[in-house]
């Protein structure tokens, strides 16, 4: 992406038409395998954010940093680049970009060299007011060298007046708004923390008196570390060798997180909020069959991240389940091919028809979620091509109308296909016989509530409702910059 002349230029594939995880961060304090522990954490968290990695570590002496572009596996996959890691703290950090594009001095940590001593830091979520204070920064005379909004807290440390680091930190965290989860690393402090109505998740694990900081609890799994408890929301905690201290600096607000931890981005053995995903996905699923129950053959789940859903509307359906669509997991991104024709070919890359189990059924497709549609209406048409008789779709989410500024990468509200059609003029635009989204008091419903209360609502949802729980001070006209520099960056 490039920000140039006050214009931001993205360009998206058609074929990219699921909405991208945000990041996943990891820490450990205390432990002698800390860069090796950090490594493997960040690889179980890997389905946050593909684009780059990192890790910075403190050996008692000085910080060591790598960071690398792609995947945990690519950039810490030698026994040498853990070693140049040495140090029992650590902080890592996997990314997908939402502010800033992915080069390399974007890539977290980031790291700063405070009078205090140096300070580590890794972030997932989105600032909502980064840009406008950014500017105020700059034009006191910061000099800011990366165009990510988490740099934003770095200078907010290094000019607070407070005696402790601790509180340098909380005074920053005082002028952010929108979502955020984070890891941050001093001399001998691990710090997490999570915004006031705990829109990105933190989780607290133990390994052998060395506690952990994580996104997910799937983290904690890889590492053999056992699940102490969720930081709370507005909760600030800083590790030390002494232990773990708790500080809760904000005015006490109902918890938010994120409804798509749930439907989507969390890993489906995590566990979020005292639930466990998967069931959660095929709670959906059953509640989709209660509001939409279909006449047909077969159930078929659009995968991967449609399977437990359709696990659970084939039960409550008593319909068989087939795996009717193959997805090939040796394809990331589709090729960009010159010619229209070659391109238009590019899902049978990712999806692949099973014929023995789709020709001549009636069957229903189940999907997570709809953004831009296009990828739906190319499954609806390799269906009906394999032989299938009819085929409808079922959403075990409401329709997404309402673009993200937390950290998630949704398009722009005129790209959400729920934003600018009814739900007929969706189900033609994708060509299936019928089409139906669980409604949002069936989500909550899935979710172990009557339904949505609507004057306290105990999720974030605002991509169906439109309800934001924070300022969006930084948002023009439904939109906020992803680029915080007027340098173009190159790949």
């Amino acid at each position: 992406m490039a920000f140039i002349g006050g214009t931001a230029e993205v360009e998206h594939s058609c074929e990219d038409d699921k909405l991208r995880e945000e990041c996943g961060v990891f820490g450990i304090l205390g432990h002698n395998d800390a860069a090796a522990l950090t490594a493997l954490g960040l690889h179980a968290l890997q389905h946050r954010g593909q684009e780059a990695c990192g890790i910075v570590t403190f050996d008692g002496n000085k910080f060591n940093s790598e960071r690398r572009l792609g995947l945990v596996g690519d950039g810490f996959n030698k026994q040498s680049v853990i070693d140049c890691l040495q140090g029992e703290l650590a902080i890592g950090h996997v990314r997908y970009s939402t502010t800033g594009s992915t080069v390399l001095r974007n890539v977290q940590p980031l790291f700063a060299d405070l009078h205090s001593g140096g300070f580590a830091v890794a972030h997932n979520g989105n600032i909502t007011n980064a840009r406008t204070l950014r500017d105020e920064l700059i034009r006191d005379g910061a000099i800011c060298q990366s165009t990510s909004d988490t740099e934003v807290i770095l200078h907010l440390i290094a000019r607070s007046q407070k005696t402790r680091i601790i509180e340098r930190f909380i005074e920053g965290l005082r002028l952010l708004e929108g979502a955020y989860a984070w890891v941050c690393l001093t001399n001998g402090m691990l710090i997490g923390a999570r915004d006031p109505v705990g829109i990105r998740p933190l989780v607290i694990g133990l390994l052998d008196g060395a506690y952990i900081l994580a996104s997910e609890t799937c983290a904690l799994d890889i590492v053999g570390a056992e699940f102490v408890r969720e930081v709370q929301n507005g909760e600030v905690v800083v590790i030390t060798e002494d232990g773990l201290e708790s500080h809760l600096p904000f005015p006490q607000r109902p918890a938010r997180p994120c409804i798509f931890e749930y439907i989507y981005f969390a890993r489906p053995d995590s566990m979020v909020g005292g639930r466990n995903v998967y069931e959660v996905r095929k709670d959906m699923g059953r509640q989709l069959a209660a509001e939409a129950p279909s006449d047909v053959d077969v159930v078929v789940p659009i995968p991967d991240s449609g399977v437990p859903a359709a696990l659970g509307f084939a039960e409550a359906s008593s319909l068989p389940f087939e795996l009717g669509i193959i997805r090939n997991h040796y394809v990331g991104r589709t090729f960009i091919e010159p010619e229209q024709q070659i391109r238009a070919l590019g899902v049978k890359l990712k999806h692949s028809a099973n014929r023995g189990v789709i020709a001549g059924k009636r069957i229903v497709l189940i999907d997570d979620s709809v953004v831009r549609g296009t990828t739906s209406k190319k499954l609806v048409s390799m269906m009906r091509e394999a032989g299938a008789r009819e085929v409808h779709m079922r959403i075990a989410c409401p329709e997404i109308k309402y673009g993200d500024y937390y950290g998630i990468d949704t398009p722009d509200r005129k790209e959400l296909l729920a934003a600018t059609m009814s739900c007929e003029e969706m189900r033609a635009f994708m060509g299936a016989d019928s089409l139906t989204f669980l409604s949002v008091d069936g989500l909550y419903k899935s979710m172990g509530y009557e339904g949505r209360d609507n004057s306290m609502p105990q999720f974030t949802d605002h991509c169906f409702t439109g309800d934001y729980p924070t300022p969006l001070t930084d948002v023009k006209g439904n939109e906020m910059s992803r680029q915080l520099s007027l340098l173009a960056e190159v790949r």
